[in-house]
């Protein structure tokens, strides 16, 4: 059988060899990642250097990361940008370009950064540029959908060269890991002083930045053929321990047979996204792997609660009743995942199990209905975008809800056009998922739901329900660990109440390698860690 996932291991050998067998992100199974250990300790990792191809089956929509809001594109800019913190394999927050932090008031955070540091364009980083980089993405006219991560800051006020203090409006214990998202990645000022100045000459915001994407990251920018390829290179001036491989090729294979082709014959080193179908096939084969971890992730089916009937919250909730979440999980999952209760799963705080799901209940779902004014059901719409996982869903979906009368047309949407068609509101229904990249409900719970952040930002439910945006003031601000966790127990609750979604799953993450790739892991919300990898 090959290995689902493994760990870090190092191996320091007497005297002359000095050998690093890489890391991947540990599955469920503490048992079997121990053995996992102990197998990939007798591995040799391959010289330095090589030309690392992954085949993703979406291509990037911006590479200003302030901006942007799905993964495709986070997966680019992690490799050329960083953040004061980040998260190890373990969701740990850790130091990256902050060297320490601290509250040093209830609302006053205050960062001591790395010292050394430059970005690709020879300028360097220190306090007035992390100040530039957070002013940016508060920006009101940037209208960053990444605003609600950092909209408590009311002031960054730089003390010294490498130190600043973080004023924000209230106490905001998950600040420093709210700094571990990509959306707060540290640009090249030079380079955000010319996307103003072009701004200023009538371009849209952003686009200088796409076009000269400039961090202080592993790699720096090299080609963008949109919709085939992103090249990046290996910054060979980077301020720590560099990456390995000289170049990485980001090479957009929307279908999942062809990029599981192209991972066995070696035309790919790692391909991403796989499905539980695929799993089988590549435990048999000879050179291929596949990669699996639990994922900090949520998929969703949206209702949009601007359109009839789905301003009704028993309609909202006879359509949650009547999907059979579980049954997705074995037969479009094959097991690989875990039925949500509500938006955040065990990888994030805000996680309890006294969330009180939503329980698969047809004829429940049909007296729902006929209270709500449709006996006889009635017809509406899921959107999708083309992933092959989402599909299913939609097609699923579809005939659950054949059984309480609800006729569901299926459109699907390309990527592009469906991030923009979903936020200004043009569905009925649509399947969506959310990185949860903080570690924290904060995010995913305002980011979703509140009032300020309906369309385009990412509430394309367009929920707005001032009791729920006070629920999530309340809990953003409380400082006792045990009472924020009940008052997000209770949002969570709530949600469930007005269901303006259907809470699916939690996938994991399945993605597939090459024998010949060591050292590649995933972080749990998808994003790939390529510092460590080799081509043996």
């Amino acid at each position: 059988m090959k290995n689902h996932a493994w760990k870090l291991v190092v191996l320091l050998l007497a005297l002359v060899f000095t050998l690093v067998a890489c890391a991947s992100e540990p599955d469920s199974n503490e048992e079997t990642n121990s053995a996992e250990a102990e197998e990939n300790a007798s591995e040799e990792v391959g010289a330095e250097g090589g030309n690392l191809i992954i085949a993703t089956g979406s291509d990037a929509t911006i590479l200003d990361p302030h901006i942007s809001s799905d993964v495709p594109s986070g997966n680019i800019q992690i490799n050329i940008y960083e953040t004061l913190t980040r998260f190890n394999d373990e969701m740990e927050l850790e130091p990256l370009l902050a060297e320490s932090w601290e509250a040093i008031e209830d609302n006053v955070w205050e960062f001591k950064l790395k010292e050394g540091v430059t970005f690709h364009d020879g300028s360097e980083f220190n306090a007035e540029v992390l100040k530039l980089n957070v002013e940016r993405v508060l920006d009101e006219d940037l209208a960053s959908p990444r605003r609600v991560l950092f909209d408590l800051i009311e002031e960054v006020e730089v003390v010294d060269d490498y130190t600043v203090q973080i004023i924000t409006e209230f106490p905001f214990a998950p600040l420093p890991a709210h700094f571990a998202h990509y959306a707060s990645s540290i640009i090249s000022p030079e380079v955000i002083e010319a996307d103003y100045e072009a701004v200023a000459a009538g371009e849209d915001y952003g686009s200088y930045v796409n076009e000269n994407p400039t961090g202080t990251g592993i790699f720096e920018f090299e080609n963008w053929d949109p919709g085939t390829e992103i090249t990046l290179t290996k910054n060979e001036n980077y301020w720590g321990d560099g990456v390995k491989v000289d170049t990485v090729t980001f090479k957009v294979v929307p279908e999942t047979l062809t990029r599981v082709a192209e991972l066995e014959t070696g035309q790919a080193h790692i391909v991403d996204p796989l499905t539980a179908t695929n799993m089988e096939q590549l435990e048999a084969s000879a050179e291929a792997n596949v990669y699996l971890r639990n994922g900090a992730t949520i998929t969703y089916l949206g209702y949009n609660m601007d359109k009839e009937p789905f301003d009704d919250p028993k309609v909202r909730r006879a359509v949650t009743m009547a999907l059979n979440k579980q049954e997705m999980v074995d037969g479009i999952l094959d097991g690989a995942g875990e039925v949500a209760v509500g938006p955040v799963n065990d990888t994030n705080f805000g996680y309890s199990d006294d969330i009180e799901a939503i329980e698969y209940d047809v004829e429940g779902a049909k007296e729902l209905l006929a209270e709500a004014g449709y006996p006889d059901g009635f017809s509406t719409t899921i959107w999708t975008n083309d992933s092959q996982e989402r599909m299913d869903i939609a097609t699923y979906s579809q005939s659950l809800l054949a059984e309480i009368g609800v006729d569901v047309s299926i459109e699907v949407v390309e990527w592009g056009a469906y991030l923009e068609s979903t936020g200004n509101g043009e569905h009925d229904m649509f399947i969506l998922g959310l990185s949860l990249g903080t570690g924290d409900a904060d995010y995913p719970m305002h980011m979703l739901f509140h009032s300020e952040n309906v369309g385009t930002t990412g509430n394309r439910t367009f929920m707005r329900d001032d009791e729920f945006d006070q629920m999530l003031h309340e809990a953003r601000i409380e400082q006792d660990e045990d009472v924020r966790l009940d008052k997000y127990v209770e949002a969570a609750n709530y949600l469930n109440e007005q269901s303006p979604m259907a809470f699916l799953y939690h996938p994991d993450r399945i993605m597939g390698y090459r024998d010949e790739v060591k050292g590649f892991w995933s972080d749990a919300s998808g994003l790939y860690q390529l510092k460590d990898v080799t081509i043996q």
